[in-house]
């Protein structure tokens, strides 16, 4: 069965508005376990622009499931996930005034860098997944360096435009995918999925984590963070 990582980022981002505590997004990750969700996904931030070290500090202490760091390869940010020790860590790409994350992390242009930082996090017992687009070349990099798992950008076929766009987008992911299992990789998958568009990816063989947030977060306001959990879990069963 496919899991399901719900990424609290925007609890924080709503928080941070007014500059405040609520709404608290340690609660959210509660709310989200009891709903079924298989772990909980947060992005450090180099700016902090939404979820902070305290936050990250709170929610290793209180999951139940698994904490999930995604986060970049700047030197604080190794230093405090070394620290914290989360269960797993997705390495991402990050600019600073870029909205969402833009695409996969460039492995191959990074590659000395990145090696490195895999090490670093591995002999900390933390496993270790990094974001990258479905490119066999990229996918080859990650494996050399010793990643745990890759996690698919799916976003071009979140934003596909039309019907062939998303079947053309789908098929480069599910390439990419059977190459990921080749090569003994773990399989996850992630970015602008919703509930219109989650089944596609879902029903990939071998997928092992689907992480999903803003479409949750939006649902919410409408169902309730609990039910908009539930209903994204029912949805990415294997049927």
């Amino acid at each position: 069965m496919v899991k399901l990582g719900v990424n609290i980022d925007h609890i924080a981002s709503i928080r941070n508005l007014r500059k405040g505590v609520f709404p608290d997004p340690v609660f959210a990750a509660k709310i989200a376990e009891d709903a079924g969700a298989d772990g909980i996904t947060v992005h450090l931030r180099e700016d902090r622009r939404h979820i902070n070290d305290g936050d990250v500090k709170n929610l290793k202490r209180i999951i139940k499931t698994k904490l999930n760091l995604e986060m970049s390869v700047s030197a604080d940010i190794v230093a405090f996930a070394k620290k914290i020790v989360p269960d797993y860590v997705c390495l991402v790409p990050e600019k600073r005034q870029e909205l969402t994350t833009e695409g996969g992390l460039d492995i191959i242009s990074n590659k000395k860098k990145i090696e490195e930082v895999v090490s670093e996090l591995k002999n900390k017992k933390i496993v270790v997944s990094i974001f990258i687009d479905p490119d066999f070349e990229q996918i080859n990099i990650a494996k050399k360096i010793g990643a745990d798992f890759v996690e698919l950008h799916t976003g071009n076929y979140a934003d596909a435009k039309n019907k062939i766009i998303r079947k053309k987008e789908l098929a480069k992911i599910q390439k990419a995918s059977e190459y990921v299992l080749q090569l003994d990789l773990g399989l996850n998958a992630g970015h602008g999925l919703d509930y219109e568009n989650v089944q596609g990816i879902a029903k990939i063989r071998g997928m092992n984590e689907l992480n999903i947030g803003y479409s949750i977060i939006c649902r919410a306001v409408f169902v309730g963070f609990f039910q908009a959990v539930k209903e994204m879990k029912e949805k990415i069963k294997n049927k």
